[in-house]
């Protein structure tokens, strides 16, 4: 494979003539780059003019190899051949190397060249390329690329380092200006001027003259590079996007200008790239494809207006428990979420997936946004958030699987669009059933990602050693025992009746993120019940089940049978728009129950309003059917008079028509027990209401429902 570098552009900040005077000072041997032994100049011409000079150098290089490998290869030094172009006249130098020895086996060639810096004239620019490719080594090829390259990027940064210190020679001998290069009509005899490199090939002894005041710098600096220009500089990388290694510029640089190259539409942020250059340990290719499909991701659903488009509903700004609350010690954007005080249930009950994502989407984009300003306020590069997390409250009821998985899909947008944003997570007040969530959902968060949460459980966040070290004392949150008052929601219970069914879409023009929900909701209709067909094909599996009661009352069974149904759409009598088309039928009316089918699980009463979790452990393989079906008075006989519930449900049925949400899900039996679904068929809890349990030792089942 071959290995290739780029280097960012770096900038002196002193004239280009000057330069080349400290660059001449390498030759033809440099104390300063240890394993440069020396060099011999092969071949040496210039122009008519004396705007052209080329010089080919022989190097002679002493590599840190193992003396082992060294011997093996037979030889003790490397020789590369050096090709300098100098144009006075463009102010350039262009250097071509490459190797010869082991030229038929290994390939180095590199390119440098020095320019004048397009805004400032009186500043040199330095870019660097090169690349490796190892055809054969005596079986040795990754242990030669390994060491070739790390001894080749050890010395890049110390190759400006170099020239730094030959320019501050030169500065102290009083050479600090050599004029320009003209053509000779132009030149005039004169004497060399004061502060002139002795032996320096004077570009343009007439074109200025030594009167000129001496300038390293002589502009005010400049801003580093524009993070949309064409080229990065090493010192706009510094300062805004940290310290990084060559090869790690490198990569960052050819990622960037491949985006340049073949991407159409906007290029995103240099801070953006090096994300998920970091989320894959700077392997490009990796790298490359997965921003490739976060781009394609953020045009299809037009994520980079999400700021602009998205306002969240009022009940979620008035249920969910998180916002922005200043910066921690190191200057990134502090964000608080009230975990332990959120329904989570009845969010996303009541907004959908869709609408929590959304919210979730749009908290990313803007602290992405509060990165940048924080960058330029505290002046160093600021490129993640942190996160405070109190889980206070928290308990069974967020164990609720649809909440986790809903959860989960949240988490892989994330960690699939937004690497590496998350700098630190600090979770406080992490009761006993936190490691039950934490091992259902660490295994999908990134372990890079993982390895910066920090868990504090009781009142272990204060003093030393806990919150005071992360984040100021004067920003902890009152309710954490600081002094600064915050903002953040406290939650409390999304009320059922802002539940939301497939009938009663959000009004929304953005294109859905998710084209599926984890909630589906049903009609009901009178003689019309709404049937869920689910094959297993072994034993011993699982089916659990959630859902709602919206409006009326249904009774829920569940049967089994060993030949597939067919589905029936029932079609609405009613006129109204939202009709049944929500009603699915599967048992055929010529189906004789205990002869076609059998019933699994003893009849449910579910009133309207009620919440009901459960589940049922399959014996046979086969089909089974999730029923729901219209509830109404049972026949009552002579010496019986009918329920008070009774006749009210019958009162209510005049429309004819009941609604639900639901969900289901077929587990292995192995990953039920123990699991959070074997949590789940307990009292959904959090409206802290009593509930009743029915079960069926038979069929191994449990439903249960808070009212």
């Amino acid at each position: 494979m071959v290995q290739k570098y780029q280097s960012p552009v770096r900038v002196y900040k002193y004239p280009f003539e000057l330069v080349m005077a400290a660059y001449e000072k390498r030759f033809p041997t440099c104390p300063e780059i240890p394993v440069f032994l020396g060099s011999e100049i092969l071949h040496e011409s210039k122009s008519e003019d004396g705007a052209i000079h080329v010089i080919e150098r022989s190097c002679k290089l002493n590599v840190d190899a193992p003396r082992l490998l060294k011997k093996i290869a037979g030889v003790e030094y490397v020789f590369f051949i050096q090709k300098n172009t100098v144009n006075w006249r463009e102010r350039t130098l262009r250097i071509e190397a490459h190797n010869e020895t082991f030229a038929n086996r290994v390939v180095v060639r590199e390119t440098c060249s020095y320019s004048v810096h397009p805004e400032n004239e009186e500043w040199t620019c330095f870019e660097q390329s090169a690349s490796l490719d190892i055809k054969s080594f005596f079986g040795f090829e990754s242990t030669v690329e390994k060491i070739a390259m790390k001894q080749y990027t050890s010395n890049i940064k110390r190759g400006k380092e170099v020239i730094e210190h030959y320019l501050k020679e030169l500065i102290s001998q009083g050479i600090t200006f050599i004029p320009r290069w003209s053509p000779p009509a132009a030149k005039e005899e004169r004497a060399p001027a004061a502060g002139r490199a002795p032996g320096a090939t004077p570009p343009d002894p007439g074109a200025a003259g030594s009167s000129r005041e001496p300038a390293a710098s002589p502009c005010p600096p400049p801003e580093p590079a524009s993070p949309d220009a064409d080229k990065l500089d090493a010192d706009y990388i510094e300062r805004y996007l940290g310290q990084l290694t060559p090869l790690q510029e490198s990569c960052l640089i050819r990622l960037r200008q491949w985006l340049q190259e073949t991407h159409k539409g906007k290029i995103p942020k240099d801070e953006h790239i090096l994300r998920f250059l970091r989320a894959r340990d700077f392997n490009i290719d990796k790298a490359r494809e997965m921003l490739c499909q976060s781009l394609a991701w953020r045009k299809q659903y037009q994520v980079d207006f999400i700021l602009q488009s998205w306002r969240p509903p009022a009940l979620l700004q008035e249920y969910y428990t998180g916002g922005w609350h200043y910066q921690d010690k190191d200057g990134r954007p502090l964000y608080i979420l009230r975990l332990g005080q959120m329904d989570t249930k009845g969010l996303v009950k009541a907004l959908g997936e869709e609408s929590l994502l959304r919210h979730v989407l749009s908290i990313n984009e803007e602290g992405q946004k509060r990165c940048e300003e924080n960058t330029n306020i505290f002046g160093r590069p600021i490129t993640s958030w942190t996160c405070l997390v109190d889980l206070e409250g928290l308990n069974m009821r967020h164990l609720w699987r649809p909440g986790v998985k809903a959860l989960l899909r949240i988490i892989e947008v994330v960690e699939d669009n937004y690497p590496e944003t998350l700098g630190r997570l600090l979770i406080v007040r992490a009761p006993r059933v936190f490691p039950v969530l934490w091992t259902l959902v660490s295994p999908f968060i990134n372990e890079n990602t993982r390895q910066k949460f920090l868990i504090y459980s009781g009142n272990n966040y204060q003093g030393s050693g806990g919150l005071v070290d992360y984040v100021d004392k004067d920003v902890i949150p009152d309710f954490l025992g600081g002094d600064c008052m915050c903002t953040v929601s406290e939650g409390g219970l999304v009320p059922k009746s802002l539940y939301q069914t497939e009938d009663e879409p959000e009004n929304s023009d953005h294109i859905r993120l998710w084209t599926e929900t984890i909630y589906h909701s049903a009609s009901v209709l009178k003689g019309a019940p709404h049937e869920i067909l689910v094959e297993i094909l072994e034993g011993e599996s699982v089916i659990t089940w959630d859902f709602d009661i919206l409006k009326g009352d249904v009774v829920f069974s569940l049967f089994h049978s060993k030949r597939a149904p067919e589905p029936s759409h029932k079609e609405a009598t009613s006129p109204s728009p939202s009709g049944a088309g929500d009603n699915v039928q599967l048992i055929d009316k010529s189906w004789v129950l205990g002869v076609d089918y059998s019933r699994v699980e003893s009849p449910l009463v579910c009133r309207e309003g009620e919440s009901i979790q459960g589940s049922h452990v399959t014996r046979w393989p086969g089909f089974y059917i999730l029923q729901w079906r219209m509830h109404g008075p049972l026949p009552c006989s002579s010496s019986s008079l009918p329920r008070v519930d009774d006749v009210l449900a019958s009162l209510q049925g005049s429309s004819h028509k009941c609604k639900l949400i639901y969900y289901y899900e077929v587990l292995a039996s192995k990953d039920f027990r123990g699991s959070m679904s074997s949590l789940e068929s307990c009292n959904s809890g959090f409206s802290q209401l009593s509930g009743v349990t029915t079960s069926s030792s038979q069929s191994q089942s449990s439903s249960h429902l808070s009212r």
